[in-house]
């Protein structure tokens, strides 16, 4: 089942996305997934990122062939940090190359979306703390990642964190491509079971430091392939099951 937000006039929605229709969703997804009568063309909508997170918790150097890439060594607990909610953008929004910066990379992930809330949870009990699974660009002002002591600054700028197109809640987190085309051509491609750590693993280890909220999105990280965008580019964050999350550099 996919699960989008949208505009209907100047009011946001959910609702069940199935080829080109959209069934208005009873309500907030994360309690009941109940559709009522009203349908709509998916044509005619705005999507919206898909969810609301209060906050984005980001893993780096969490698949092989990064670290790898990176001559970085892999860590031997995840690598945390979080993308605050203002940089939270969805499909075909622009993403705005800040002026201080001079390199600003795209950086393709598989993103999870929490169901509800998550404290102190097990890997056996993890899952069911999680709705389903999005495709997330972790945007990075690289030459300020480089220059900082943390990754604040270099991750957290306004539209560094686009998101969408949907929720897809039947999807096997451990075995996805996960995919970035730039203007057309493909830079990144892996599967998701090149994971240092798993997404079970993810979200209780993340649960034993902060609490997870419903509509928190959790970024399991990129794989080899990362490079730069340029004013003008259009960038693809592609996982099969899921869709593409179109955006472009302003």
């Amino acid at each position: 089942m996919k699960i989008v937000r949208y505009t209907v006039g100047k009011k946001a929605e959910y609702g069940i996305w199935d080829g080109e229709l959209v069934q208005s969703l009873a309500g907030e997804p994360y309690h009941q997934l109940k559709g009522s009568n009203c349908y709509h063309k998916l044509s005619d909508l705005k999507l919206l990122p898909p969810c609301t997170p209060s906050k984005v918790v980001a893993v780096g150097l969490n698949y092989f062939s990064h670290a790898e890439e990176v001559k970085m060594p892999i860590p031997p607990e995840p690598l945390l940090f979080l993308k605050p909610s203002s940089s939270v953008i969805g499909p075909e929004d622009n993403i705005v190359y800040p002026p201080f910066s001079q390199r600003v990379d795209y950086e393709a992930e598989l993103g999870v979306v929490i169901r509800t809330l998550a404290w102190q949870v097990s890997r056996e009990e993890a899952m069911n703390y999680v709705l389903g699974y999005t495709c997330f660009n972790d945007v990075t002002a690289r030459d300020l990642q480089a220059k900082d002591n943390q990754w604040t600054r270099a991750k957290g700028c306004d539209t560094f964190a686009p998101v969408g197109p949907c929720i897809e809640t039947e999807l096997d987190p451990g075995n996805v491509y996960v995919e970035a085309y730039l203007n057309g051509e493909r830079k990144q491609r892996a599967n998701t079971n090149d994971l240092v750590f798993s997404v079970p693993e993810l979200v209780s280890y993340i649960s034993h430091i902060m609490t997870l909220l419903p509509g928190d999105i959790i970024a399991t990280g990129t794989p080899g392939g990362i490079g730069p965008m340029q004013r003008g580019d259009t960038i693809e964050i592609k996982i099969g099951p899921i869709g593409t999350l179109r955006n472009h550099v302003v």
